[in-house]
C-alpha cells in the first residue's frame, strides 16, 4: 500500500494540472494571511462586523487589547504568506502555516462560528500543500524509508492529461464540509443578534432559540453555559 501511494504521489508531481493546483493552494492561503495579517498590523478589530458578545467577537475583542502581541500576530501571519508565495521558500510556509489555521479551525468549530467552512477549506488546502512536498518531508516521518526511485530521481517532462477523479474528489469534498457544516449542529449563535434571531423560525425549538440568542448577543454569557439552558428549554 506504501509504495502505491508513493508512485500515485510521483505521478502526481509529473502532472501539471496538480502543480498548477499547489500554486492556487498557495496563493489562496497567502491571500487569506495577509488580509488577516494586516487587520492586526494596522491595529484593527478583526471580523469587524461580529457582534462583541459573541463567543469569539469576545475572543478578538481580548485579542486587540494585547497591544503589540496583536500586532505580533499579525506580522508572523504577513511573514507565513510572503514564504508561501517564494517558490524556494514555500513548504517551510506550508510548516508554518499548518499549526496557526489548525487552531483557528478548532477555534472556529469550538464557539460554532459561520466561518468555519472557510477556516475548514484553508486547512485542506494547507494539508494539500504538505503532501505536494511529500518527498522533501518523508526523511523526518517516522516511517521506514527506502531508496529513492526513479520517479524522484529522474526529470521527466510534465504530464498534461487532466485527472479528473483528482478534482473531482476536491469537489465532491468541498460539498461535504459545506453539508456537514449545514447539520453539524442544530444551532448556531450566528454573527449578529439579527442573525441568531432570524434562524429561530426554522429551528424546531422557536423559543428555546430565542433564549438561546438572548443569551449569547444580550447578555454576553459563554456559549457552554448558553447551550445548557437551551437544552433545557427544549
Amino acid at each position: 500500500m506504501s509504495n502505491k501511494l508513493e508512485q500515485y504521489y510521483y505521478e502526481a508531481k509529473e502532472n501539471k494540472w496538480y502543480g498548477y493546483f499547489a500554486v492556487f493552494c498557495r496563493l489562496t492561503l497567502a491571500v487569506a494571511w495577509i488580509i488577516s495579517g494586516l487587520v492586526k498590523i494596522k491595529g484593527e478589530r478583526f471580523a469587524a462586523g461580529l457582534s462583541h458578545n459573541h463567543p469569539l467577537g469576545q475572543y478578538f475583542d481580548a485579542l486587540l487589547n494585547t497591544g503589540y502581541y496583536y500586532t505580533f500576530i499579525g506580522v508572523g501571519q504577513v511573514i507565513v504568506a510572503i514564504l508561501l508565495l517564494i517558490p524556494r521558500t514555500a513548504l517551510l510556509g506550508a510548516i508554518s502555516s499548518f499549526p496557526i489555521i489548525l487552531n483557528i479551525c478548532v477555534l472556529t468549530y469550538s464557539v460554532r462560528f459561520e466561518g468555519t467552512r472557510a477556516a475548514t477549506f484553508m486547512l485542506l488546502a494547507n494539508l494539500f500543500l504538505l503532501c505536494w512536498d511529500y518527498n522533501r518531508l518523508k526523511s523526518i516521518l517516522p516511517f521506514k524509508q527506502d531508496k529513492l526511485d526513479a520517479y524522484s530521481t529522474k526529470e521527466k517532462p510534465l504530464k498534461s492529461r487532466f485527472p479528473f477523479l483528482f478534482f473531482g474528489g476536491v469537489v465532491a469534498t468541498l460539498a461535504l464540509v459545506v453539508f456537514l457544516n449545514n447539520i453539524i449542529y442544530d444551532i448556531r449563535p450566528g454573527n449578529s443578534p439579527e442573525e441568531c434571531w432570524n434562524g429561530c423560525p426554522d429551528n424546531n425549538n422557536p423559543k428555546a432559540c430565542e433564549e438561546f440568542c438572548d443569551c449569547i448577543h444580550n447578555k454576553g454569557k459563554p456559549i457552554g453555559k448558553c447551550l445548557e439552558e437551551y437544552e433545557k428549554a427544549k
